[in-house]
């Protein structure tokens, strides 16, 4: 059964039907929120909206957050269904195997931006008017350990967009807080989630198991969401003990 801490909020996550963002779902879920998951996948969807659903209460709606209009429709989808959106995580971010500067496309360089920066941008403008009217709310933005640190792993689109996020997040404290509006950046380091067979080389599975699991985030995220509303995680680095990036375990793609 849910707990009670987060009763008769509604919380909306992109990216949810996989990885951090379904992890993230489920814990708001048994804390007592109503989740609603969005994503692209119809099919992967409807998976994950019943794990959500024997978590606590949610519902899922397919979404590609780069289109600018979707988003907005979708958010007006929520808060015509439920009056508000308390809680809103941006999980929803891509990266392609042909990433460095050498062999990147055009094409993909779009699609990254569009999904990883826009998309984020087009959410938390879709939410700001309903917070603002409430004096309230919670954004948290998944960004990256490439977010700060930089590696030739990300490649320029995700490291850019990662690091971006850094800063729209921190763009919504200054302007916000007046409005009673606070925001969370999230970077974590290694986690063992789909992205990661996106990369050139997709780490094996021993290596996956010493990475931070979506569950652990999925925490973090209901860490930062339980706070009372004077407290403002301006950022949060997580990463695995086992730590490639410090230990030179690390693949990187050859030239």
């Amino acid at each position: 059964m849910p707990s009670s801490t987060l009763s008769g909020k509604v919380a909306w996550i992109t990216g949810g039907g996989s990885g951090i963002g379904l992890a993230g779902g489920i814990e708001l879920a048994r804390a007592g929120a109503h989740v609603v998951i969005s994503g692209r996948s119809r099919e992967t969807l409807l998976s994950s909206e019943k794990q959500i659903k024997a978590a606590g209460s949610g519902e899922a709606i397919a979404l590609d957050v780069s289109d600018q209009k979707e988003v907005a429709s979708a958010a007006q989808a929520i808060l015509k269904r439920h009056g508000r959106v308390d809680i809103l995580v941006n999980s929803a971010g891509i990266n392609h195997p042909k990433r460095r500067f050498r062999d990147v496309s055009i094409d993909g360089w779009d699609q990254i931006v569009a999904i990883n920066l826009s998309g984020t941008f087009y959410c938390c403008q879709a939410v700001l008017p309903a917070m603002r009217e409430k004096k309230d709310g919670l954004i948290i933005n998944v960004s990256s350990w490439f977010g700060r640190y930089w590696n030739t792993l990300g490649g320029p689109g995700y490291n850019s967009t990662k690091h971006a996020v850094v800063s729209l997040t921190e763009t919504l404290n200054v302007e916000e807080a007046a409005n009673g509006i606070r925001a969370t950046c999230i970077l974590p380091g290694e986690v063992a989630t789909p992205i990661l067979e996106k990369r050139p080389v997709p780490p094996p599975p021993h290596e996956r198991a010493r990475m931070l699991q979506a569950e652990d985030l999925g925490r973090a995220i209901l860490f930062v969401a339980t706070l009372p509303p004077r407290a403002c995680v301006n950022e949060l680095i997580i990463s695995p003990t086992w730590n490639r990036f410090y230990l030179g375990g690390l693949e990187t793609p050859k030239n």
